[in-house]
């Protein structure tokens, strides 16, 4: 299994995230929290029962 949130955890750490919104509906996940990346994969959609995890790192950016 890919380990997804550790993956985009690593990448922030990394300073590849490039910004951030959160969105009503993105594909078949509302709400979500969309991470946007300068490499690939560029965009990372996260489902709301982890923006808590998210907003903790994201405000220490």
């Amino acid at each position: 299994m890919y380990p997804y949130h550790n993956r985009i955890k690593q990448r922030v750490k990394n300073k590849e995230l490039k910004s951030y919104e959160y969105v009503e509906k993105y594909k078949s996940i509302s709400p979500c929290l969309i991470l946007y990346f300068h490499t690939e994969p560029y965009v990372r959609p996260i489902r709301s029962h982890r923006f808590e995890e998210y907003e903790l790192i994201l405000e220490n950016l």
